[in-house]
Parts: C-alpha cells; sequence; structure tokens
C-alpha cells in the first residue's frame, strides 16, 4: 500500500516548480510513496504593493506554509532557504537541505551586457536593501526603483521598459528554463548573496520523525554546512527584513571557506570578513565572522 506525503508550496511558479522537484525526488527515492502538493496563499505573495520591509519582511513568505503544518494539512513544506528566519518556529525544523543551485545574483538587462557597462543614471529595479546597498557601493549614480513579485512579472516590467535592468537570483531563473535571459552572473565574492541563496529546504515538524527516512535521500551534506555557517552569522547578528547583509560559504574538500559583508543603506559604509575552518566548525566559523562584523562596527549598519 502508498503512503501518501502532502507537501506544502505557495502557488508561484517558482514555488511550484520547486515543491515538485521535490516531490519527483522523494517519488524516484521511494516507489512506494505519492506525493499531493498543497498550495497556500502567503501574505508576502498578497501584498505586492508594499515592501516586505514594511509588512513583516520574507518570513511571510512561510508563515502560511508553516501553519499548514501545524494544522496537519500537510506533513512537509518546502522553502527557498533565503525565505527562512534565523530562528525556526518552535517545534518546526529544516529536516532536509538540498544541494545547492548558482547562489549569485543575476544582472538582467534587455539593452546593456553588465552592470559596469549601464549608462549613468540608469534606473535598476529592486526591493532587496541586500541588492540596492551593494548596487550603490559599486555604481552610486544609478536609480533604485522598487521590484515586487513573483520572477516572470519582474522580467515583465523590465521588458515594458519601466527598468534599465533589475535584479534577480541566478538559481531561480534557470530553475524556470530562462537562463537565457541573465546578462552578467554577479561575483559572489564581490556582490556577496542572500544568505541560503539558491538553495531549497523542507521543514516538518520535529515530532515527525517518521519523515527523516524519505527525506533523507535528499539532505546534500555540503550544502547543509555551509547554510548552517551563514545562518549562525545572521543568528548572532540579527539583521532583520532592513539590513543589508550578505553572506556565502564554500565547502572544498574538508575546508570551509565564508565570507560575508554589511553595507549602510546608501552603500558608502561596507564591512568585509572571510575566514575558514574545518567542515566540522560551520557553526563556530558562522560564529567568528559574526564578532568580526561586530568588531569592526555592523552593530550601527545594521540598526
Amino acid at each position: 500500500m502508498k503512503k501518501t506525503l502532502k507537501i506544502a508550496t505557495r502557488k508561484s511558479p517558482m514555488a511550484l516548480y520547486q515543491a515538485k522537484f521535490v516531490q519527483d525526488q522523494l517519488e524516484k527515492f521511494h516507489p512506494n510513496l505519492t506525493c499531493e502538493l498543497v498550495e497556500f496563499q502567503t501574505d508576502g505573495d498578497r501584498f505586492l504593493d508594499k515592501p516586505l520591509t514594511n509588512i513583516g519582511g520574507k518570513a511571510l513568505f512561510v508563515k502560511a506554509l508553516e501553519q499548514g503544518l501545524y494544522q496537519g494539512e500537510a506533513d512537509i513544506a518546502v522553502h527557498c532557504v533565503k525565505d527562512m528566519p534565523c530562528e525556526l518556529p518552535e517545534g518546526l525544523v529544516m529536516a532536509a537541505v538540498l544541494k545547492r543551485d548558482n547562489p549569485c545574483d543575476a544582472f538582467v538587462s534587455n539593452d546593456y551586457a553588465s552592470l559596469e557597462v549601464l549608462p549613468i543614471q540608469s534606473v535598476v529595479g529592486t526591493s532587496s536593501p541586500r541588492r540596492a546597498s551593494q548596487l550603490l557601493r559599486l555604481r552610486p549614480d544609478i536609480h533604485i526603483k522598487p521590484l515586487r513579485g513573483n520572477v516572470l512579472s519582474r522580467l515583465e516590467k523590465l521588458d515594458e521598459k519601466e527598468f534599465d535592468a533589475i535584479l534577480l537570483a541566478v538559481a531561480g531563473l534557470e530553475r524556470l528554463s530562462i537562463s537565457h535571459r541573465i546578462a552578467q552572473r554577479l561575483d559572489p565574492y564581490v556582490f556577496v548573496p542572500a544568505i541560503g541563496q539558491g538553495a531549497l529546504c523542507v521543514e516538518c515538524l520535529a515530532s515527525r520523525t517518521d519523515l527523516l527516512t524519505y527525506l533523507r535521500p535528499l539532505h546534500d551534506k555540503a550544502t547543509a554546512v555551509a547554510i548552517i555557517a551563514e545562518r549562525r552569522v545572521n543568528q548572532i547578528l540579527q539583521g532583520g527584513c532592513h539590513a543589508a547583509l550578505g553572506a556565502h560559504a564554500v565547502l572544498s574538500g574538508q575546508d570551509l571557506q565564508l565570507n560575508a559583508m554589511v553595507l549602510s543603506q546608501d552603500g558608502v559604509e561596507t564591512i568585509y570578513a572571510q575566514g575558514i575552518d574545518d567542515q566540522s566548525q560551520a557553526q563556530q566559523l558562522g560564529e567568528k565572522i559574526a564578532d568580526d562584523l561586530l568588531r569592526q562596527g555592523a552593530r550601527a549598519l545594521l540598526e
């Protein structure tokens, strides 16, 4: 007899693709398993006319799905790690972290090949404080215009000439098979990605230990180690939805390298830290990098 697993997902094309990917992986590894997608409307998707920083931040993308887990409407939920709060709600765990896709940011433009050749006074679309601050650090002449909505609607606004360029996640464009829209992949050591960018995770109730057997084949240790280090930086810094904060970790052999950046809103002030340690010390490495940033004055930029 087949077991049925209910997967909570948002309704956007990207979220549905990601949930379907997890469904396919689970059914591939477990032929006795049938998965059903349960779609939820989140406040993050509903209130597109307001900046996320004004209505609760990225957590708005996960709360409805987590409520579905609490209420038994779904067994697991699929999220982008970058949307997850640095501290999970009581009774919930990140049970699996999937192999990371490209973590970089994408410069997308119909007319210009790179950020460097963008004309002076150009208009670039993003509602991310991290992206906006790093844009202004590199190109203080440009104008930042808010841009929200799903990937396809953002591209439509670019095509309608509302912007000279927009910034998106490379991973999202690749997942939707529209990576041809990318003009430039931004160097993650220069333009530091969001914490967890490019990685998916599966969340469930901590009490549902019966699910771990199903989720184990989906878990990627190298990605999980990097995510632990990146998320530890924010757990210490407590950078909220207004914070211009990025972190990027890469595992090479046994060595884990982590770099992180905190910026002022206008991009004028930048604090950068990097370090390397054994992968077994991922959490401690995150703590060291956070402490380094704080010693350099990051707290003032985060408040």
